[in-house]
């Protein structure tokens, strides 16, 4: 995904006037020349790639409409249209190129292994092995075949291609995977699992790999909707909209500050006899109402922001940590290329808290923007049922009540955010004790986590496009595009992690609790992975959380500083580990991606990539062993997708105790919770890679290795921060 037009429309982002007459070469005089150059606004190039998105190839009208619209000559938008196709094309080229070398690699290893096999054939008949002068077997008949093979999948693919429109560029690369760096005797188990290793017989179900773009699994079928649904769809949106608006513009009765921390807090008597509703919910003993209200100023314009929360795939990459799931199920109404305002779409999503013991929530929603007036927009989110059109849909337990966010467009590229989150919750299983008072106290998924999230991501966004400070970069400084490269690797590195360890319906990832070693247990996933950018094979996912008496922000600085890091992290060996880049993402100094080396004789080409994210709802620290091609190729700005990552990491959230009890407090203010004192909950995950056959059994050691590691690390960060062992 693409925040912005410095890598979709690089080779359209400036245009050059001619000189328009005669008065010498063009090349005279380069200085003049250069600063004819022009840079489009960010405006421009979402607009152009909003429309190449939907038309690639726009004719003639289409391009006045868009000239009209931005001030730019349609000669202009031809030109950037066709340098954008051009730069499309060599991407699927490029990527092509790598699926077939994948592809052969993968024959000749096949072809290897065929050879080493036949070393140890008895003939039956007379029970000796096979001649080596066999010419069948010959080495160069062999290379024949690879090159057969290969014609044979280029004649393949090229009328695959012509079928479908546009070059391959799914084929699943096969590349060495070297994630077993967490070398625990973990490159024995695909040998043992192929000669008949010992198999454990868990419950556990083999999920396959699963992306934005189609899910498996998805939890409701094509649907069709009548004129009459979306006529009710619009008048649901619209009240909601306009609900939405006197929440976040009403203060008393409506909303009480809190004396404990001056929050927001809903008044229910007040807020029914405001909007009253037939057939409550909340006669329902097990309905609990969750309301909050906050502000914030982030740096991104109105525009941006509508257009990110609009694209559910967008909208997932602005809030990885806390929408799992999200995609549009039918566009209600649209409104004219250049404006979201009037648009109405049905949606789902579910949302998540980092840890697998708290299932995700799901909301089917009706997702409305409007356009109050010039450079103040507002979206409201409200739950709709969709068993009137899907009878197998089954319900959520969660219902979302008008609910969203005011934006107002400041100078200078930021933005004034009025959040309000309103939902039901019917709680049919009680919280985990563990995360009972972090939910209870609405940090969860209140509208304060919402904000700080996306204060912290549109900070990442201005780094990403080159508008942010860059004086604590360190270390082997990549060029500008090198540096978005990077950054791009390690928010899919984050994402990834993310998904991994939730607890999503959709995703079908079934948890097993291998053991209850400590309060919460070691639960363990298999996925199996199939997704372009992450290593192919059975995936083993294995999570726990804990609870330390110590504050979330000195919990982080704990993980994030490389000299305490052979504490407890398997990868360094025990080794010292030195950072030898460091990209800052955000003002905050523990937002930042970093290279590091562990010094370590057997790992010389392994380094690790590691991304630390710090707000006030929370720390992640995510981390992945990547060799030193792949951190080069993403330093010199080329395409990352294919790099393969299997992350592991740390989540770090409050407690959300906001009394004395005397296991520790979190504090009152929002500004300063991340750096305050009180318990905090740390969910510590570990991905590995057991096979890279996709058939294979899950083996005994396999298990046992990661529960030990697992348990050997929550022991090690236990004994490093003087915490009991239990």
């Amino acid at each position: 995904m693409e925040y912005s037009g410095g890598a979709g429309g690089s080779s359209g982002d400036h245009h050059h006037d001619g000189d328009g007459g005669g008065g010498g070469s063009s090349s005279s005089d380069p200085l003049r020349r250069k600063k004819r150059y022009h840079r489009h606004t960010t405006h421009q190039i979402q607009t152009l790639e909003a429309m190449f998105k939907e038309c690639p190839h726009p004719d003639e009208k289409q391009r006045q409409l868009l000239s009209r619209d931005l001030g730019l000559a349609p000669r202009q938008i031809k030109f950037w249209f066709q340098n954008r196709r051009t730069q499309m094309k060599a991407q699927h080229e490029r990527a092509d190129n790598c699926a077939l070398r994948s592809e052969n690699d993968r024959i000749r290893c096949e072809n290897i292994a065929i050879r080493e096999a036949l070393k140890t054939v008895i003939c039956p008949s007379c029970g000796t092995q096979p001649t080596a002068e066999d010419s069948y077997f010959d080495e160069q008949k062999m290379r024949m075949e690879n090159a057969q093979l290969k014609e044979e999948l280029d004649r393949v693919s090229s009328v695959a291609a012509k079928y479908i429109g546009r070059p391959i560029s799914q084929l699943p690369p096969v590349p060495p995977m070297h994630i077993s760096s967490l070398d625990l005797s973990m490159g024995s188990f695909g040998a043992q699992e192929m000669v008949g290793g010992p198999s454990l017989d868990l419950d556990l179900d083999l999920h396959p790999g699963s992306s934005s773009a189609g899910l498996p699994g998805f939890p409701f079928q094509p649907m069709v909707f009548s004129d009459m649904d979306k006529s009710l769809m619009a008048e649901i949106g619209a009240s909601a909209m306009e609900e939405l608006l006197r929440l976040i513009e009403t203060n008393e009765p409506l909303w009480m500050k809190s004396p404990s921390d001056g929050k927001d807090v809903l008044d229910t008597e007040s807020y029914s006899q405001m909007f009253p509703r037939a057939n409550s919910q909340l006669k329902n003993p097990n309905i609990r109402p969750e309301a909050s209200r906050d502000s914030q100023v982030v740096m991104m314009n109105a525009l941006a922001l509508v257009d990110m929360f609009m694209d559910p795939d967008k909208w997932m990459e602005l809030f990885p940590t806390i929408v799992s799931i999200a995609k549009t199920i039918e566009v209600i109404s649209s409104p004219m290329l250049t404006s979201h305002n009037g648009s109405l779409q049905l949606m789902y999503e579910e949302l998540q808290l980092l840890s697998p013991v708290l299932p995700a929530r799901e909301y089917f929603i009706l997702r409305y923007c409007q356009q109050i007036k010039q450079g103040l927009w507002a979206i409201a989110d409200v739950s709709y049922d969709i068993s009137r059109h899907d009878q197998f849909a089954s319900p959520s337990g969660s219902r979302r009540l008008p609910s969203g966010c005011l934006i107002h467009d400041l100078p200078n590229g930021y933005s004034k955010v009025t959040w309000v989150e309103h939902v039901e919750v019917e709680e049919k299983l009680p919280a985990h004790r563990f995360y009972r008072d972090l939910i209870y106290s609405g940090l969860a998924f209140g509208a304060e986590r919402w904000l700080a999230t996306l204060e912290r991501m549109c900070e990442r966004i201005a780094c990403l496009m080159g508008m942010g400070s860059a004086t604590r970069d360190l270390g082997v400084i990549p060029p500008p595009e090198g540096k978005r490269s990077m950054m791009k690797l390690a928010h899919r590195m984050v994402s990834n992690f993310c998904a991994s360890i939730g607890a999503s319906s959709s995703r079908q990832q079934k948890w097993t609790t291998l053991s209850s070693a400590d309060e919460m247990g070691v639960r363990i996933a298999l996925h199996r992975n199939t997704d372009v950018g992450q290593p192919n094979g059975v995936v083993l996912r294995a999570a726990t959380t804990i609870w330390l008496p110590i504050s979330p922000q000195s919990i982080f600085n704990f993980f994030k500083d490389e000299r305490t890091r052979p504490q407890w992290d398997v990868l360094s060996n025990g080794n010292a580990v030195q950072e030898v880049a460091h990209i800052a993402n955000g003002s905050h100094p523990g937002n930042c991606i970093s290279v590091l080396r562990a010094f370590n004789t057997s790992q010389n080409n392994m380094l690790i990539l590691q991304e630390s994210c710090v707000d006030s709802s929370g720390c992640l620290v995510v981390y992945c062993p990547v060799d030193l091609p792949a951190i080069n190729l993403a330093m010199s700005g080329e395409d990352t997708s294919y790099i393969p990552l299997l992350p592991s990491g740390f989540a770090i959230s409050p407690d959300g105790r906001t009394g004395p009890s005397g296991e520790g407090t979190s504090s009152s203010s929002s500004s300063s919770r991340a750096s305050s004192g009180g318990g905090s909950l740390v969910t510590v995950a570990f991905q590995i890679l057991v096979s890279s056959l996709p058939t294979s059994k899950l083996s005994l050691e396999s298990v046992d290795t990661v529960n030990h590691l697992i348990s050997t690390t929550v022991q090690q960060i236990k004994a490093a921060l003087n915490c009991p062992a239990s």
